[in-house]
C-alpha cells in the first residue's frame, strides 16, 4: 500500500473523507518536507489525530504545539504512521500516543491492537495477541542503548551536568539544543532557558532530554551502540562518581535498552530494558543481599548486567528498603 493509499484508508476509517479533510497529494520533492506538509489533522472531542508519512517522525514544533493544546483541552494527541516509520526519542518520551496502521491499528510502543471508536483510538477489547506487524523482525540488527536518568536541583548553568556526562560517555559535549526537532541552537551550557522547560540536546550518538520543573531537574541521557559494540558498563561507577563530585545530583538510575543505535524506535518488539544500577546522594546501606560502593558523595548499588529484566524486582526491593528508612524520600 502506497503512502497516499494508507492515509486515505485511515481517513476513511475516521470518517474524515466526508469532511473534505484529505492529505495533500504526493508530489516530487528534492528534500524531506516539513512535518506540517504531510500531516492531516482530525479533531474530535477526545483526540487530535495527525497522519504522518515520514520515514522518521520527530517532535516537531507543530506536534509540540498540538501537545500543549491537547493538555489544555483534555484531548489525546494521537500520531498515526505506517509500519515503516520510526519515531525519535523526544517524540517517544512525550505524551503523544503512537498509533500504527498495518492491516488495522496498533500502539507502536506496545503492539497492543487498537480501534477507532468514532472519537479516539482505543485498545481493541477483542484482541488476544500482539499485532502481527509488531512481532515482525526489526529492519536492522538490534543494538543497545545505555540510558542514565538523574534528578538534581537546577544550577546557574543548567546544561553543565549533561555536558559533563556526555563528555564522559562519548568524549564530546552536545552539539546543539532546542525544545523541538530539528534543534535550533548550537550548544552552550549557559544558554538553556531559566524558566520551566523541556529541552532536547543532541551529541555524538547521544540524546539528552532535560526537564526543568520548579526546583527540580530530571535529565535522561541515552547513548546508542551498534550490535556487537559493548556499552561501558564497567566504567559507569567511576563516571558517576566524577559527575557527582563536580555537579551534585540526588539520584541516578542506569539501565540498558535493546534498540537501534540511532536511538529511533521502530513499531516492533526489540526486547525489554534491564537495570544496571542505582546511585543515591549520601551514605546508605542496602537491604540484605545488596552490595554497595561509595562514589564520592554517592552510594552505588549494582542491580544487574543490563541484560536481565527480572532484576527490576531487585530495583523495587531496594527502593522499598530505602523509602522505609528515609520517610518516603523520592529517588
Amino acid at each position: 500500500m502506497s503512502d497516499r493509499d494508507w492515509r486515505h484508508a485511515v481517513l476513511r476509517d475516521l470518517g474524515a473523507l466526508n469532511t473534505g479533510l484529505v492529505p495533500p497529494a504526493d508530489r516530487p520533492r528534492t528534500t524531506s518536507p516539513p512535518v506540517h506538509e504531510t500531516a492531516a489533522q482530525f479533531l474530535t472531542p477526545g483526540a487530535m489525530v495527525f497522519l504522518l508519512d515520514r520515514p522518521v517522525v520527530p517532535l516537531s514544533a507543530a506536534l509540540a504545539t498540538a501537545l500543549r493544546e491537547c493538555e489544555s483541552t483534555g484531548r489525546a494527541l494521537q500520531v498515526v504512521t505506517s509500519s515503516s516509520s520510526r519515531i525519535t526519542l523526544p517524540l517517544r518520551s512525550s505524551k503523544a500516543q503512537w498509533v500504527v496502521h498495518s492491516d488495522g491499528y496498533y500502539e507502536g510502543l506496545t503492539g497492543r491492537p487498537m480501534c477507532w471508536n468514532g472519537n479516539v483510538f482505543t485498545p481493541d477489547s477483542n484482541a488476544r495477541d500482539y499485532a502481527p506487524a509488531y512481532k515482525a523482525p526489526a529492519s536492522v540488527p538490534v543494538g543497545s542503548q545505555l540510558v542514565l536518568t538523574f534528578q538534581a536541583a537546577p544550577t546557574e548553568h543548567r546544561g553543565a551536568r549533561v555536558e559533563h556526562l556526555m563528555r564522559l560517555l562519548t568524549g564530546r559535549p552536545p552539539a546543539g539544543w532546542g525544545t523541538t526537532e530539528p534543534l535550533e541552537h548550537l550548544w552552550n551550557s549557559s544558554d538553556l532557558p531559566r524558566r520551566d522547560a523541556r529541552v532536547i540536546a543532541v551529541g555524538t550518538s547521544a540524546i539528552a532530554l532535560l526537564t526543568f520543573n520548579g526546583g527540580t531537574e530530571q535529565t535522561t541521557v541515552a547513548v546508542g551502540y551498534t550490535s556487537g559494540a559493548e556499552p561501558p558498563i564497567a566504567d559507569l561507577p567511576s563516571m558517576i562518581g566524577e559527575l557527582a563530585t563536580g555537579h551534585p545530583i540526588a539520584s541516578l538510575l542506569a539501565r540498558l535498552n535493546p534498540g537501534r543505535a540511532d536511538l529511533t524506535t521502530e513499531p516492533r518488539w526489540t526486547g525489554m530494558a534491564a537495570p544496571v544500577g542505582l546511585a543515591i546522594h549520601g551514605a546508605f546501606t542496602g537491604a540484605p543481599g545488596f552490595s554497595r560502593r561509595r562514589l564520592g558523595p554517592m552510594t552505588w548499588f549494582p542491580l544487574g548486567d543490563g541484560h536481565s529484566p527480572e532484576y527490576w524486582k531487585r530495583h523495587r526491593q531496594l527502593l522499598a528498603h530505602l523509602h522505609s528508612r528515609q520517610n518516603g524520600r523520592p529517588w
